[in-house]
């Protein structure tokens, strides 16, 4: 019997990932971030008529910037989650509790809710957030590559050596729900200069139709069982040729039997209630 986890998360990075990854200041490069607006209304749209819930990666900075939208997206049902405030990487122990807490506020403020799932920008999850993420009782991650399909426990205290074996941690009790850049937007949609060169981005929908979908086929006729996640962002899948790849994808997906939509939080529940926490 098939039984196929679907999860469609959005980054809703806006004016954060030009300002905090790619230290921009220039109007062109923070109106890429403004239209992240429209796309967030896009998808929404979508999503109703779809019936589907998603799961919705907010930084602090794009709560505050827009509040409104943000507060459309819970109101649908959508969950909302933990994605820094700036969407940077670590300055240090200090500075990352900082913004960690400082993005909780926001969004607790804005949606009225909590968060208990988080995506650390740019994959970058480190040691120290990831404490963080322990001490404040969250409920999963989705940062790291251990896995393709399947959900597992976050390790504490790995440690890698360059002059030994690899040494295993301990496992705790937040669940990973783990992340690629296969089945991710922005690597092969957005075009960016960058100090270090260009990442071309600009490619065709049905190239990266057929990476997203070959990987759901393997995971539906191959292993029968699994968890889906798709990585979005609406300033890059809100654009309309895009949009209609997405469409085509998702119609792809709710014609298989034993698949369903659910948030990531509704997953993680889940493997943990099937998986006492070790």
């Amino acid at each position: 019997m098939k039984q196929i986890d679907v999860c469609l998360t959005f980054d809703f990075d806006a004016f954060s990932v030009w300002i905090g990854t790619f230290h921009a200041r220039s109007l062109s490069a923070l109106s890429r971030g403004e239209f992240g607006n429209v796309g967030a209304n896009r998808l929404l749209a979508l999503l109703a008529d779809w019936g589907v819930r998603s799961t919705w990666f907010i930084p602090g900075h794009t709560a505050d910037a827009f509040p409104g939208t943000v507060q459309k997206i819970a109101q649908a049902g959508h969950e909302i989650a933990h994605h820094g405030y700036f969407h940077e990487r670590a300055k240090g122990a200090e500075d990352e509790r900082r913004d960690f807490d400082r993005a909780s506020a926001v969004l607790e403020r804005i949606t009225g809710r909590r968060p208990v799932g988080y995506r650390s920008p740019a994959a970058g999850l480190s040691a120290n957030i990831l404490n963080c993420l322990l001490e404040r009782n969250f409920l999963y991650d989705s940062s790291l590559m251990g896995h393709d399909f399947s959900p597992y426990y976050c390790r504490v205290g790995d440690q890698a050596p360059s002059d030994g074996p690899f040494q295993w941690g301990r496992p705790t009790s937040l669940v990973e729900l783990p992340f690629t850049w296969g089945l991710d937007d922005f690597p092969v949609f957005e075009h960016v200069w960058t100090r270090n060169g260009v990442n071309p981005g600009l490619a065709a929908p049905s190239q990266v139709y057929e990476i997203w979908v070959g990987d759901f086929d393997y995971l539906y006729n191959r292993l029968g069982q699994g968890t889906f996640i798709l990585t979005m962002h609406p300033q890059v899948i809100g654009r309309g040729h895009r949009l209609l790849m997405l469409e085509r994808l998702v119609q792809h997906m709710r014609e298989h039997e034993g698949v369903t939509f659910k948030t990531m939080a509704e997953v993680a529940e889940e493997f943990r209630r099937m998986h006492p926490i070790p």
